[in-house]
């Protein structure tokens, strides 16, 4: 074959993979195509192709009461909230006020987004990250050399009235159950915020910071994880840490998410219902290094499919990202430099996830 027919060859083959692992999966799927196969370091470890080795037990995440950290407990649930943030940069919040229909609805109509015909899913595909809606697959479709057995539905989300005309119309409830959503985790979010900065010993009252953060940036990311067939192969996301302040994610059922804890990879146990929150890298920076992003991977499976919805919270795009003034001193100097959004972004948008 010469080496133009090769050419083609291949730029059809990715234009296939560009298409989603949906897609793939729709039209039948018998084994993993090489360009999602990891190298053996990075696969997930197993002693045969169908069972995983997993830890000793799954990692159980400091869990916050919202009810408790609402009533008279709430100096012994800011302490948690502090120790989780500085040892695993992750817990999970339960009695948030969206255990029933809310959270019950998103994942449905999530699913049955991705159920529609491709055709329909790929109007909203495109590589411009700014886009008000973004439909895509892998960690970064346009750079990623190994692919992940992923597709995702990105959402900017706040404010709400100026990106809800973008949503998709399809399933014709999508809009308004993601909308309500995207309106409930905005509200937990300016109260996690709240929290977090009082666990910080700082008084978000008058806070420039704080004030920032109420008018701030939202991303919804909707995951969709299909079965995989060979899942020791590959990832469903590759380690890599979250770039705003706070992530709030909501999972189904299906375990996948592991986080690095002591040096190796732990899986976290779903709660039904819980939210998992994390430290994303503003947080870090702001707490001047005190509360922690830490690195976080997804696994798949061979036989269930997974969804999980990321609400992204952090300043508005024009914010400078910096360490706090009320943690830095002379004996705790500024351990990050300053940042505006906007180029924080392209920076990370220009590197390797991890």
């Amino acid at each position: 074959m010469s080496p133009s027919m090769i050419a083609l060859v291949v730029e059809e083959e990715n234009k296939k993979y560009q298409r989603g692992v949906k897609h793939l999966c729709d039209n039948g799927l018998t084994k993993v195509p090489t360009k999602y196969i990891w190298p053996e370091p990075d696969r997930p470890i197993f002693t045969k192709p169908d069972k995983l080795i997993k830890p000793k037990q799954n990692l159980k995440l400091p869990i916050i009461d919202i009810a408790e950290l609402l009533g008279p407990n709430r100096s012994h649930v800011l302490r948690t909230i502090a120790e989780a943030c500085e040892n695993y940069g992750f817990f999970q919040v339960v009695n948030h006020g969206m255990e029933g229909d809310v959270s019950r609805y998103m994942i449905e109509v999530c699913k049955r987004f991705f159920e529609l015909p491709y055709e329909e899913r790929s109007k909203y595909m495109t590589s411009d990250m700014s886009a008000p809606v973004r439909y895509g697959t892998s960690f970064n479709q346009s750079k990623d050399n190994i692919f992940c057995w992923r597709d995702f539905l990105k959402l900017s989300a706040h404010p709400l009235p100026d990106y809800f005309p973008y949503w998709p119309s399809s399933p014709s409830d999508f809009r308004s159950l993601a909308a309500i959503y995207a309106k409930e985790t905005k509200e937990m979010f300016d109260l996690m915020v709240k929290a977090i900065l009082e666990s910080l010993e700082i008084d978000g009252e008058g806070d420039k910071a704080a004030e920032e953060l109420k008018e701030g940036s939202q991303l919804v990311v909707v995951n969709c994880y299909p079965p995989c067939p060979q899942p020791e192969l590959t990832l469903g996301m590759p380690p890599h840490s979250d770039y705003g302040f706070v992530t709030l994610l909501l999972q189904d059922d299906v375990e996948g998410l592991q986080i690095m804890y002591h040096d190796e990879w732990v899986t976290v146990d779903p709660i039904p219902g819980s939210f998992v929150v994390n430290v994303g890298d503003h947080l870090e920076i702001f707490s001047n290094g005190r509360y922690k992003s830490v690195l976080h991977r997804v696994l798949v499976n061979s036989t269930k499919p997974r969804i999980s919805v990321a609400s992204l919270h952090s300043f508005p795009l024009t914010s400078v990202v910096k360490p706090s003034p009320k943690l830095t001193d002379e004996h705790n100097p500024p351990q990050y430099m300053d940042t505006d959004f906007a180029t924080f972004l392209q920076y990370i948008s220009s590197r390797e996830p991890k």
